[in-house]
């Protein structure tokens, strides 16, 4: 689906710099990720000042309401083209269901390609310790199963998951469902407040379709230099890379 599976993201509340970032990243990856950070403090016109540079737009808002709220949201961000969205799983089958057919109206309402909606699991600052203190009893792996069937019963295209549940996931998703994974962490940059993490090339062998990577790239001396590292790395691993 992608010609280049690294998506940068841009987790930053400055205009300025996350345009800086996008105009230099041009052409050295496959697309940019925008969060609840930027989103919070430039909102619409923010997004819409980082589309002009023409990369694909993930843009990650985790969506989490009851469905109707969650559906007014999604068709709100439809007409910005962005070339994936992103919804909570934990909020459940009706959600989710009402996600995606927002998702397919709004865009033929608004003329544009229908986004990808996908669903995050289980967040990659978690542990089993962590997902514990929130209530949640089962294994982390059986909560990310969970939740990822319950997104392909909704008809979601995908799930944002750690690095290390890519393997059993893929092993029984559809091929074309996709499984997008952050907690990248090339070998030469620190893993930080991720706690589930692998190297880019490990990531794309057991099966990430798109890999969101962030501050081993932003935060770089030379973000240009870091990017191409690590798609040079990637040559030959993806198939249609």
């Amino acid at each position: 689906m992608f010609h280049n599976p690294v998506f940068c993201a841009i987790d930053t509340a400055d205009l300025q710099k996350a345009m800086i970032l996008a105009s230099c990243l041009d052409g050295l990856v496959g697309g940019l990720k925008l969060g609840i950070e930027f989103f919070s403090t430039n909102g619409l016109d923010g997004v819409r000042a980082i589309i002009k540079f023409g990369l694909p737009l993930f843009l990650d808002l985790k969506f989490h309401d009851i469905p109707n709220s969650v559906a007014g949201a999604i068709r709100s961000i439809v007409r910005l083209k962005p070339t994936m969205i992103t919804v909570h799983s934990c909020g459940g089958y009706e959600m989710m269901v009402a996600a995606v057919n927002a998702s397919s109206s709004a865009s033929v309402e608004y003329g544009v390609m229908r986004p990808k909606l996908l669903a995050v699991t289980v967040l990659t600052s978690m542990n089993q310790s962590d997902l514990k203190q929130s209530g949640v009893d089962r294994k982390l792996i059986d909560q990310v199963k969970c939740l990822t069937t319950l997104a392909q019963e909704a008809n979601v295209d995908g799930v944002v998951c750690s690095p290390h549940e890519l393997e059993i996931l893929r092993s029984y998703c559809d091929s074309d469902f996709l499984l997008v994974t952050p907690g990248i962490r090339p070998v030469w940059t620190m893993i930080d407040d991720q706690k589930r993490t692998l190297t880019p090339i490990e990531a794309l062998n057991k099966g990430a379709d798109i890999l969101v990577i962030g501050r081993p790239i932003t935060a770089a001396n030379d973000p240009k230099i870091a990017a191409k590292m690590i798609c040079d790395e990637l040559i030959g691993i993806k198939n249609d890379y």
